[in-house]
């Protein structure tokens, strides 16, 4: 059977068309669930094995990215997030829905402490949003979500994208191996805060993360705005020389990797 995927929208979301579609050309189901269908009892969480908060800006960022709608899930739904989490499924936040996952404490989730808030999403260190495409090195042996992945490269748009957190905690992070992506430059070396390579002034870098499990994943880039060849932002010169070289065009770009890690997991 294939693996059903709740994509989560409501008051501001956005992105949830192109979430759908990227998970059900890699294999699964989805379907795009209003928070208030969750809380109302008209669909049930138990019945999905994949849990996305997509992109957009969730009550406007008007108390702080996505912090309202972290709030309104943690007032309604914590306990069902937290079975959710216990029962072996996967949870995954990109951009607005990575900042709602942080707000709620899912990430770094050390030691199952789940609901503590120990990382922050602040606003770009250019005071501007950033609109940009980025790459991003794949640093996580344990993410669920990265598995077999080396470089990505897809789009930003965010104004809060800025990651922090204190030093012990980013220690943590990176010895316990949940630093899942980090911004580098085009040829895979460190970006070292950089900008645009570092589109927002990340601490160490950093561009996504999971929890100790490997199966709670949040990114600020959208790998789910660039599936296909045509999608990328250098297409044409690609093409070119694939067709100077004697190469096939790929259909999809490896950003699918992402999505059909996820829908793997549930036909290992």
């Amino acid at each position: 059977m294939k693996p059903k995927v709740i994509v989560m929208t409501g008051y501001g979301i956005n992105s949830e068309m192109e979430t759908e579609f990227v998970f059900n050309e890699a294999g699964a189901e989805a379907e795009s669930v209003h928070i208030n269908d969750l809380i109302d009892g008209h669909k049930k969480l138990s019945d999905y094995q994949i849990m996305v908060f997509p992109g957009g800006f969730s009550y406007g960022d008007d108390t702080g990215s996505g912090n309202a709608y972290a709030n309104k899930i943690k007032g309604n739904l914590w306990e069902d997030i937290l079975k959710f989490i216990e029962s072996d499924k996967l949870v995954a936040g990109i951009c607005n829905g990575c900042q709602i996952v942080a707000n709620l404490g899912l990430v770094p989730g050390f030691d199952g402490q789940y609901g503590k808030r120990e990382i922050a999403l602040r606003h770009n260190a250019s005071a501007r949003f950033q609109c940009r495409w980025v790459n991003l090195k794949a640093e996580s042996e344990k993410c669920v979500w990265t598995r077999g992945i080396d470089m990505l490269h897809m789009p930003v748009a965010h104004g809060e994208g800025n990651f922090y957190a204190k030093d012990d905690v980013l220690d943590k992070l990176e010895a316990g191996d949940q630093v899942a992506f980090k911004y580098v430059k085009a040829d895979g070396s460190p970006a070292d805060g950089e900008f645009p390579v570092n589109p927002n002034g990340a601490a160490r870098d950093i561009a996504g993360l999971c929890d100790p499990s490997g199966k709670v994943f949040v990114m600020m880039p959208h790998p789910e705005r660039a599936p296909n060849f045509y999608n990328l932002d250098n297409w044409a010169l690609l093409k070119e020389k694939a067709k100077r070289e004697g190469l096939a065009v790929p259909e999809e770009t490896p950003n699918m990797q992402v999505f059909r890690n996820a829908v793997s997991y549930f036909s290992q």
